[in-house]
């Protein structure tokens, strides 16, 4: 009787499971998530593989990362996006929507407008063209990270972070994949491109379908803020967070968001590399890790969003980060084997499902620690410092490789991510996420993004 009694059970978990991720809004926040995703590789992986083949030299190949720097500033005009309304358009669609419709606009174009330029013969105008659609890629992030936050409920907001990521990563297969084998078939990069640039459609549909968040309301018929607000658009969002707890422990909240990913990033910026050096051909590394590593990261953020909704935000943080940071050993285990399929597909399927399940906690709790009044700015604020140390602090990585052999490498990669680890330790046992976030919550939702 007692097995018997079990299985229902665990069927309606299943089922509620299910119709948790096929909610509504739910939808809209995986297209949102897709429109986010898709630039990002146009203008790294994907781009760097194309000014090869046009004969650009390695070193302006790496100076071209810069033009992700974006990513890292986007919290400066993040307070314009998070204020102030678009003329016309926010009093039909709301401030949200029709930021997102305007932004991805100006991105369909600038894709277009890459696409079209020679990197051979004037690379500096390729650069330009690569830096405006990170600008518009970092500023449709402020406005849909927003949204996001706005239109779900606190307890929603784990499967929230799940289905962004997995939209996400369905962005990153079509920029990254799709773009490849798109450019095998028509040998034209400038067609490639303006393939994805269509693929825009997807954010600009969802933009116009989505329903308006309730918070939405913070602009005045005109479009432009009144005097006051100009201090509150720019000066308090970033004030309220600073002083919402002591000075060290909002010191110690930025550190942990800075640090919480730094290890997969160190580890991840010379993964490529590695797989070259030890012998993998590109197919086996695409079929790998643009492909299947994919997937294995869309099972880890689902896993991830139900285990935020069944444990809590901050003991999935480390539980998940304890295994995103041993993951890394599994790269040092792969230098000892050498040049082995099965294992390289172990490899990557174990980095990937424990760096999507720690994505999905760390993006939740990145929303509940944002105040609603100025979600736009914090978040952007909050990723800004993930993104620097991701494009930043990593960048000692090669200059490590190229000093040491390849487990001394992943060892040294497995180390650097224990300081956030140590941080979320001590945040919780003296800094509970109650105290943290800037609403309080009910009992039952408190128990829940505990």
């Amino acid at each position: 009787m007692h097995q018997s009694g079990e299985k229902p059970n665990r069927l309606r978990v299943l089922a509620e499971a299910f119709r948790l991720y096929t909610e509504r809004r739910l939808l809209f926040v995986f297209a949102m998530g897709f429109a986010s995703g898709l630039p990002l590789l146009l203008t790294m992986g994907t781009l760097q593989i194309w000014l090869t083949e046009a004969g650009v030299s390695l070193t302006a190949v790496g100076l071209f990362a810069l033009t992700g720097t974006p990513y890292t500033l986007k919290f400066l005009w993040a307070p314009l996006v998070d204020r102030v309304p678009v003329p016309l358009l926010s009093r039909r669609m709301g401030r949200r929507r029709s930021w997102m419709l305007v932004i991805q606009a100006c991105l369909m174009v600038s894709i277009f407008a890459l696409g079209l330029s020679d990197p051979a013969a004037h690379p500096l105008h390729t650069a330009a063209w690569a830096i405006a659609v990170a600008f518009f890629s970092a500023s449709q992030d402020i406005v849909i990270d927003a949204y996001r936050i706005e239109i779900l409920d606190p307890a929603q907001q784990g499967a929230g972070a799940a289905m962004t990521q997995a939209g996400y990563r369905f962005g990153l297969i079509a920029a990254g994949a799709g773009a490849l084998y798109l450019a095998d078939i028509v040998t034209y990069w400038a067609v490639v491109y303006a393939a994805m640039a269509l693929l825009v459609l997807v954010g600009m549909a969802a933009a116009l379908l989505a329903p308006v968040p309730p918070e939405d309301t913070h602009h005045r018929p005109d479009g432009i803020p009144a005097a006051p607000a100009l201090h509150a658009m720019v000066i308090e969002p970033f004030r309220e967070f600073l002083t919402r707890h002591s000075l060290t422990s909002a010191l110690v909240i930025l550190a942990f968001i800075l640090l919480y990913k730094f290890g997969d990033a160190f580890a991840g910026s010379m993964a490529n590399p590695f797989f070259i050096k030890i012998g993998f051909s590109k197919t086996e590394i695409a079929n790998a890790s643009k492909i299947f590593g994919v997937f294995a990261t869309l099972a880890g953020v689902f896993l991830g969003g139900l285990l935020v909704k069944q444990y809590g935000v901050l003991n999935t943080l480390l539980w998940c980060g304890v295994l995103q940071m041993l993951s890394n050993l599994m790269f040092a285990a792969l230098a000892i084997v050498g040049r082995d399929v099965g294992f390289l597909y172990l490899t990557v399927g174990i980095e990937n499902i424990t760096g999507g399940m720690a994505s999905s906690a760390f993006v939740a709790y990145s929303s509940l620690l944002c105040n609603t009044t100025y979600t736009g700015t914090q978040f952007a604020l909050l990723t800004s410092f993930m993104a620097f140390g991701r494009t930043w602090l990593s960048t000692s990585s090669g200059w490590l490789a190229e000093h040491t052999d390849w487990v001394t490498f992943f060892a040294v990669s497995t180390a650097v991510a224990l300081p956030g680890l140590l941080l979320l330790v001590w945040m919780t046992r003296h800094l509970p996420l109650e105290r943290q976030i800037h609403q309080p919550t009910s009992d039952n939702n408190t128990n829940k993004i505990k």
